[in-house]
């Protein structure tokens, strides 16, 4: 026999986990979309990678706790903007710049939000650009309207830039690390050798095509 505890905490997204993955996978799809559009145009590649994830019920919990709101699905949904969360890593600083400019023009959705942390990086050396997108959906939202509007944060970066977050991610959440002073100054410093890396990656690029 199965007993319902009747105070087992209920999903923070109050069952609107299929539309989030449904928008997540059309959103996408459009970047796909444009994607191999220009790349039949011209024969290049606008992105490197592209993916897609829903933000787990405990880092939405943990979210909502830090920003200081009840853990509830208004906030999961309306407040907090990452509920869905798009990355695309691209081979050159030019690369995102393009992409930048198609997602703008993407239909059913608009850009409400910018961060350039690529030309003004995070102190610790974090390099990226976010994008928050208002995206309209046929059916209500958790407030009841319709057409109803959710939330995609798109992240866009270098190659270079993704390893960097991804070692930096790793040392954020491993516990009892040593000499973290140490080994954020180190991450610093390979964050900015990386930029310049990328700028030079870039101007070669620019020297070949002239």
């Amino acid at each position: 026999m199965v007993w319902y505890d009747k105070n087992a905490m209920e999903s923070i997204y109050s069952g609107y986990e299929n539309k989030l993955r449904q928008i997540a996978i059309s959103v996408t799809e459009k970047i796909r979309d444009y994607g191999n559009a220009f790349t039949e145009e011209t024969g290049e590649k606008l992105y490197e990678h592209l993916s897609w994830r829903i933000k787990s019920e405990e880092s939405m919990r943990k979210k909502c706790v830090s920003d200081g709101i009840p853990e509830t699905a208004h906030s999961a949904l309306k407040e907090i903007h990452d509920a869905i969360g798009i990355r695309i890593v691209c081979l050159f600083i030019d690369d995102i710049r393009r992409n930048v400019e198609k997602i703008r023009q993407l239909q059913g959705s608009r850009v409400v939000q910018e961060k350039d942390y690529i030309h003004v990086a995070n102190p610790n050396g974090y390099r990226s650009y976010h994008l928050i997108l208002q995206v309209e959906d046929s059916g209500p939202d958790i407030d009841g309207n319709t057409p109803g509007t959710y939330f995609v944060e798109v992240q866009l970066r270098t190659i270079a830039m993704d390893t960097w977050a991804a070692l930096e991610h790793e040392m954020k959440y491993k516990k009892d690390i040593r000499h973290p002073e140490l080994i954020s100054a180190e991450l610093k410093r390979c964050a900015d050798e990386l930029a310049a890396c990328d700028v030079s990656m870039q101007t070669i690029r620019d020297l070949i095509r002239g």
